[in-house]
């Protein structure tokens, strides 16, 4: 009886063991993000722990599975090789839970989410995996780590010592008691007696997304999301599948004509497209924001056409490809372009393009496997790519790529030796990405990420302004348009409200050259990523019946909208109200104006998108 105890008090504390671990995780992600953490008062900070102990409790009894069958061995044969795989098992675990602790607080800064199965898209390519992340980051984060790692091997060490001793074979007797032990693990892994099992919903407790996402046990979040990773049925299917895409058309079918009467002065113009690398409106002079971050697309801004409503439909770069060249919604958790087996069967603009005889190009200073972007551009049909093996290691920056001045020197170079017209060349920049390696100046210094975040697109905004004073003196430019767009908004500067907000999300795009019509200057309806290539399609005569998603960027109706989604939410915008919804709540986060029928009208397009999303094979 004895030794029944001594085997029933090692289960306990070896799972207490586990909470503890995770509630010390939480206090290191609080700490980590102090900036956002002293904005919640201490009621709510000791809420995250409380609320979250369901889902620590979860995961430490998912751990605890097989040293608690382990134990039950230990009545028939030596504790001591027993014992031995339980401590090495631990060790195991706490240094890879420690890991994925560090990886988890360096991403949600750029993903405003916790850690989920996103992180193995990117498996691929480790070393473009951690290149957001500065040197210091890394080398802190890896001392961190070891430290963290070694102090709770330490702690587990001395626990585990305790019982070397105490747990001897034993009668077989106890094995019914020991086995009973392990199923009353079932209690905390469901969360309770309750009929649907725990989920993340049941730690969101506060109307403040930080103080919920804190509470979220980041381990339980990445092994739910990869155990989910393969649903084959819609979760986000609300309405049968004839309404949500009827309250979809219904208004969509009337915002699919322009409201201009000219746009292009030319009828089979060249296209420029320029895709700005985290570019967000809030260091947009001419969008109202910032002033001195951008000064040359500022100026550029009165010689074209300016959208002054426009946003991207996700927040990053694997998002925003497909938006822009498919038009295509990304999910609200999946990602298309990981997938060639549905990406090859999307609307391509680029192939639109080649058959109306536009010879077709892709500039990127990067590696085009990041993200399986190379597999999706070729199935885009594009012929011509210049990458970053194209650029000597001397002028690369130590993460991403080549500098954008010296991509764009390449980019400049090509369209110097007067390419085939009509041509349809994309540039997409990299310098302005995340740990912000520039070359020159640090406009606006190196303190803070805010700081080193107007000062690298600053230093694009230079070598952007450059590239079209170049393009103004070729010949081809009267017959040219420049699309200038963002791949996606940005968290950086930090802006008021929800972390998700439209703000975060809004983006600028300017057309400009000789093939634009001078006398238009603005666009201010709302429009989005997916607006893109349905109408350029429309303006050069091609096939745009496969851009299902796309509305027309020149239809000035003030039911314009935007969507755009990010980790199990959405937002819509509308110049009547706006509308976020988040799916783990399974209710409203904001809501502004008149924003009831935007609820109907976003839930259907995450249906629909993600209906198509499953039915591309």
């Amino acid at each position: 009886m004895k030794t029944l105890v001594n085997r029933a008090a090692f289960n306990f504390k070896y799972f207490l063991f586990w909470i503890a671990y995770f509630v010390f995780a939480r206090l290191i992600f609080l700490l980590y993000y102090f900036d956002k953490t002293q904005e919640l008062s201490f009621s709510t900070i000791s809420k995250t722990i409380v609320y979250g102990l369901r889902l620590d409790a979860s995961f430490s009894a998912y751990i605890s599975l097989l040293p608690f069958l382990l134990i039950v061995l230990s009545i028939f044969i030596s504790n001591k090789p027993i014992l031995k795989i339980i401590k090495v098992y631990t060790y195991f675990v706490i240094v890879g839970c420690t890991l994925l602790l560090f990886i988890d607080a360096g991403l949600y800064k750029a993903w405003g989410i916790r850690l989920d199965a996103t992180l193995l898209d990117y498996l691929n390519t480790p070393e473009l995996m951690v290149s957001s992340a500065s040197t210091s980051q890394l080398v802190f984060g890896g001392l961190f780590w070891f430290i963290t790692s070694i102090l709770f091997i330490k702690f587990y060490k001395k626990l585990h010592q305790n019982f070397l001793n105490f747990i001897t074979k034993d009668h077989f007797s106890e094995v019914l008691i020991s086995l009973f032990l392990v199923a009353f693990l079932i209690l905390p892994i469901r969360g309770g007696l309750q009929t649907i099992p725990i989920n993340q919903s049941n730690v969101y407790f506060s109307k403040n997304m930080f103080a919920n996402h804190a509470a979220l046990n980041y381990m339980w979040n990445f092994t739910n999301t990869i155990s989910h990773k393969a649903d084959l049925d819609n979760p986000y299917q609300i309405f049968e599948p004839k309404v949500a895409n009827n309250i979809i058309q219904k208004t969509k079918n009337k915002l699919l004509n322009s409201n201009y009467d000219s746009i292009l002065i030319t009828k089979k113009p060249n296209v420029i497209l320029i895709i700005w690398e985290s570019l967000s409106a809030k260091v947009v002079g001419s969008l109202g924001g910032e002033k001195g971050v951008t000064p040359n697309l500022n100026r550029l801004s009165k010689e074209g056409i300016l959208f002054t409503n426009f946003y991207s439909n996700g927040d990053r770069t694997d998002k925003g490809i497909p938006a822009i060249l498919s038009g295509y919604y990304p999910q609200p958790v999946r990602k298309i372009m990981k997938l060639p087996s549905k990406t090859r069967s999307l609307p391509m603009l680029p192939f639109e393009m080649n058959k109306l005889g536009y010879e077709t190009s892709f500039y990127y200073g990067g590696d085009l496997n990041f993200g399986n972007m190379n597999t999706y551009l070729l199935n885009a049909g594009i012929t011509n790519f210049v990458d970053g093996s194209y650029f000597d290691s001397k002028d690369w920056n130590s993460k991403w790529g080549a500098y954008d001045d010296v991509f764009m020197k390449k980019f400049t170079d090509d369209l110097a030796n007067q390419p085939k017209e009509p041509f349809f060349k994309i540039a997409l920049t990299l310098s302005s990405h995340e740990p912000y390696e520039i070359k020159g100046e640090y406009k606006f210094g190196k303190k803070g990420t805010d700081n080193l975040y107007r000062s690298a697109h600053f230093y694009t905004d230079k070598v952007i302004g450059d590239f079209v004073e170049f393009a103004k003196k070729q010949d081809w430019y009267q017959n040219t348009i420049i699309v200038i767009m963002s791949d996606h908004g940005h968290s950086s500067p930090k802006h008021e409200g929800e972390f998700f907000a439209p703000i975060k999300f809004q983006i600028p795009m300017l057309w400009l050259g000789g093939a634009v019509n001078k006398n238009i200057k603005e666009v201010d309806a709302i429009s989005s990523q997916v607006d893109f290539s349905y109408t350029l399609l429309d303006l050069l005569g091609g096939d745009n019946s496969k851009f299902v998603f796309g509305k027309n960027l020149f239809n000035t109706s003030d039911n314009q909208y935007a969507y755009y989604s990010y980790n199990k939410g959405f937002g819509v915008v509308s110049k009547k109200g706006n509308y976020l919804f988040d799916y783990i709540k399974n209710e409203s986060v904001s809501a502004s104006g008149t924003y009831q029928h935007l609820d109907s009208l976003g839930k259907g397009i995450t249906q629909n998108a993600y209906d198509d999303y499953l039915n591309r094979k």
